[in-house]
């Protein structure tokens, strides 16, 4: 019997980075999301995981930008409410179905099982690390502006990141 682990929102995160200039790279956030796990034991080998993510909760701490990434040019938030993923094998890489603007595409994540643990409240605890890189124009995010000297103004790769924690249901 499968046992289902809901995402704890207050202790994870998911983050991405994409260089911008071809000299640094920006960083930013989604601040809403969930996700769950059903696993056989608790070694979660061959886990199904699922996650959805709001896109209108992208943050990367400056509004004109993120208001940019809501519109046609990129997410197209009123048209594409979530970006999901879903997978059925959870191991030391996590392979999936992604959905970003409305194109859904396999990737691979490579996956750290942080362990598990009983808070002071007595609730059993896991712990993921995730990490990997998709290739926007993959999604249909296709924006971008030539510069001067050479280059473009944003990559093409975008490399992603997570800090999951969930709560072992009963």
């Amino acid at each position: 019997m499968a046992t289902k682990w809901n995402l704890d929102p207050t202790h994870s995160e998911i983050t991405f980075k994409v260089k911008h200039m071809m000299i640094s790279n920006i960083k930013g956030n989604f601040t809403n999301f969930t996700a769950e796990i059903e696993s056989e034991d608790d070694t979660f080998k061959n886990a199904k995981t699922t996650a959805t993510i709001q896109t209108d909760s992208i943050s990367t701490h400056n509004t004109d930008r993120d208001n940019h990434l809501k519109s046609a040019e990129f997410f197209n938030i009123e048209a594409n409410p979530t970006i999901t993923f879903e997978s059925d094998a959870l191991n030391d890489s996590v392979t999936g179905n992604l959905t970003v603007n409305g194109i859904t595409k396999p990737i691979t994540l490579d996956v750290d099982f942080g362990g598990i643990n009983v808070d002071p409240w007595g609730n059993t605890k896991a712990g993921f690390s995730f990490e990997g890189k998709i290739n926007r124009k993959d999604f249909g995010l296709n924006w971008n502006a030539a510069l001067e000297a050479g280059g473009v103004m944003v990559s093409e790769e975008v490399k992603i990141a997570g800090e999951l924690q969930f709560v072992k249901q009963a």
